[in-house]
């Protein structure tokens, strides 16, 4: 317990319950981080507020358009404000389109890409900054996929931009690292969220199939991403920056 005492956190897309930013945030407050939260989804980043409170974790939820660069500027103004420091960042929020290359339009490729890709530049460009300023060094987890690192069919923008963030933490990583600050990509499979809600919806009649085909034959859990990130973020990972951590119940080992 407390491994997390005294940081201050961000995590983007915070909202969703059960989600994976609630899961970290949840995991952060009760490790001792007070977590600002943030969503596009005012009501619901309130009510992950609430939770994380209602056991005694401490917090704040903030409205945030992931791909405005001034709400990124405001986010980081309040940060300042309220806490003066950011130890850790989570860029976490994240929208999933189905599409191959011959049904993807142009304007889902690039909402894909402003909300999984662009936002996490726009938010580790502010976080470096500031964890420099302070001179402490820090922790950045980009939640990336394992579509990031091998090729799935239909999921042509969602690839891209995941894989964009996976060499992208590991260029800033090399950027930071004399500064003690630490950059790591998680890889999440498949995840009991919300956001696959709809997948299993759009892919009902193949759902038992794709379960079946994870070696360990079920779902993963938003903990099980949950606890890893705290692994990174905490010292237990402190020699770790650079690396991306796989969780899909052995998927990419096939």
């Amino acid at each position: 317990m407390n491994q997390l005492e005294n940081k201050v956190a961000l995590i983007t897309g915070g909202a969703s319950r059960p989600g994976l930013g609630s899961a970290i945030a949840d995991k952060f407050a009760a490790e001792g981080a007070f977590v600002f939260l943030t969503d596009i989804d005012e009501s619901g980043c309130d009510a992950s507020l609430d939770v994380i409170k209602n056991n005694g974790g401490q917090g704040a939820a903030l409205k945030h358009n992931v791909t405005d660069e001034k709400d990124w500027d405001n986010v980081f103004a309040a940060i300042k404000e309220q806490k003066g420091q950011l130890d850790i960042l989570v860029n976490n929020a994240g929208i999933s389109q189905l599409g191959t290359i011959d049904s993807a339009t142009s304007e889902e490729y690039l909402r894909v890409m402003d909300t999984n890709m662009h936002s996490v530049f726009y938010g580790t460009k502010r976080a470096v900054a500031m964890m420099r300023e302070t001179g402490n060094g820090g922790n950045i987890i980009n939640i990336s996929s394992i579509s990031g690192i091998v090729g799935i069919p239909g999921n042509v923008a969602y690839s891209a931009a995941k894989a964009g963030v996976r060499l992208m933490t590991k260029t800033v990583a090399m950027e930071t690292a004399k500064e003690n600050i630490r950059v790591n990509s998680i890889h999440p499979g498949l995840i009991d969220t919300n956001l696959l809600a709809g997948a299993k919806q759009e892919n009902a009649e193949n759902w038992d199939m794709f379960v079946q085909a994870i070696p360990m034959g079920r779902l993963g859990e938003p903990e099980d991403v949950a606890n890893c990130a705290l692994f990174l973020a905490s010292d237990q990972g402190k020699y770790i920056t650079g690396a991306e951590l796989i969780v899909d119940g052995g998927v990419t080992a096939m």
